[in-house]
């Protein structure tokens, strides 16, 4: 272990400056990632018209068949960044995506599109594990809640933009011209994050010896699975993320189904209440968790378990209320509140495991937040929705929605709650 003033000097973020300049580029890859996840949930009612889609193919289009290849990826991908250069593979994941969501406007049926998705989601699964890392080698302990909730700002942020762009494009140029626009500039962004980032050292900010040992993906998978608090939290964190991720990608269709509004007004609408409130209660979320978490480590996990519990009436409330404007300020509440989980979660993950885990461990996490949230939550919402076609017309994604997502968030809110009964001895036990 180095003495605290050679590993100043060691240390290329020894610079404040130079650390807060890396958080924001981050997030700005970040957002990028859900600009071309998030775009597609403005548009697939052009895209449905267009390819002559059901509800339950656009919710794999979506969800499941993304999610599958984003979390099959996602794990040998954090392997690779445990050992090595992680902002390398950042930007090869950003070129990645950001191509294949500029060609998806270029497809002509299902099935190309299911594939140019299929490669947005291979080449997003290299985004954040080893974005996770490089935060936690950046910033110590009791800022790091808030260093990744500042990162995680990059969902609502790239919903924002997503709905915002996606929205207006689509209404004035279509749905292929939209995935181009908002494709190309994440190829220029890549090349920043390549040649303006530098690669931290391991461990160097907490004063702690990084090993060159590789830590196998069973010991890692087995060093989660004892620990209760993690599987509490996981599961949590799936089930939160099944409600946001399903009422992100059909909220646009069920205002517009339901309530008749176009995507110019309805995507400015959604910018504000899902991405602008989403990065408030993310960020927020975070650093108010860090400064709780100072008298009681709980608070970690207090604060999205009541988070979750708050959202469920207004939840409810949505698809009750006549006026698509009363739903829509109905909205803002849920919408500050779905990702407050997101930044305590991952830092809670990254302090019950050791430096050579924390991508990994962040792939894992991932794994059961995309295949319990974005994998089955657009699906399932979608099948459900095909299935009430029948005796409910144009109204059954609103109550496809309004039977499974609050039960879903109210479950999620219980797992938070458990979770935070183990934490402290969780978190005392983690390898050094």
């Amino acid at each position: 272990m180095n003495p605290p003033e050679t590993a100043g000097q060691d240390n290329p973020y020894a610079s404040r400056k130079k650390a807060y300049y890396t958080l924001v580029i981050l997030t700005i890859v970040y957002s990028f990632n859900f600009i071309d996840r998030q775009l597609l949930a403005i548009l697939q009612e052009s895209i449905k018209a267009d390819l002559a889609l059901s509800d339950a193919q656009l919710g794999l289009l979506t969800g499941f068949a993304f999610a599958v290849f984003y979390v099959t990826a996602g794990i040998p991908i954090a392997r690779w960044a445990d050992r090595s250069n992680r902002r390398n593979i950042v930007a090869l994941s950003l070129f990645i995506w950001s191509f294949m969501t500029a060609i998806s406007g270029m497809v002509q049926n299902y099935i190309q599109l299911l594939l140019a998705r299929i490669g947005v989601g291979v080449g997003e699964a290299g985004g954040s594990p080893p974005s996770h890392a490089i935060i936690s080698d950046i910033f110590g302990p009791n800022e790091r809640a808030s260093a990744i909730g500042f990162y995680s700002m990059g969902v609502s942020i790239g919903i924002l933009f997503g709905f915002l762009a996606g929205g207006w494009l689509n209404e004035f140029f279509g749905w292929r011209v939209a995935f181009m626009v908002v494709g190309i500039p994440g190829i220029i962004l890549a090349i920043i994050v390549r040649f303006t980032i530098t690669e931290p050292v391991r461990g160097l900010n907490e004063q702690r010896q990084d090993s060159d040992t590789v830590v196998p993906l069973r010991d890692v998978l087995a060093l989660l699975w004892s620990r209760r608090s993690f599987r509490h939290m996981a599961l949590g964190a799936g089930l939160n993320a099944f409600a946001g991720y399903s009422t992100s990608n059909w909220i646009a269709s069920f205002m517009i189904r339901s309530h008749g509004m176009t995507t110019g007004e309805l995507g400015t609408w959604l910018a504000l209440t899902i991405g602008l409130g989403g990065a408030v209660g993310v960020f927020c979320g975070g650093l108010l968790a860090d400064r709780l978490a100072r008298r009681d480590q709980r608070w970690y996990l207090w604060l999205p378990s009541l988070a979750g519990f708050v959202c469920v009436p207004f939840m409810v409330a949505i698809y009750l209320v006549p006026n698509a404007y009363t739903s829509l300020l109905l909205g803002i509440v849920p919408g500050i509140l779905f990702n407050i989980y997101l930044g305590n979660v991952i830092a809670t993950t990254h302090g019950l495991v050791g430096l050579r885990m924390r991508a990994l461990s962040s792939a894992i996490l991932f794994l059961i937040i995309n295949i319990i949230g974005l994998g089955l939550g657009p699906w399932s919402t979608g099948l459900l929705s095909d299935f009430l076609q029948g005796s409910l017309g144009t109204d059954s994604l609103r109550y496809a929605m309004l039977y499974l997502l609050p039960a879903i968030m109210f479950w999620s809110a219980c797992h938070f709650y458990l979770a935070a009964r183990t934490l402290r001895a969780d978190l005392a036990a983690a390898p050094s």
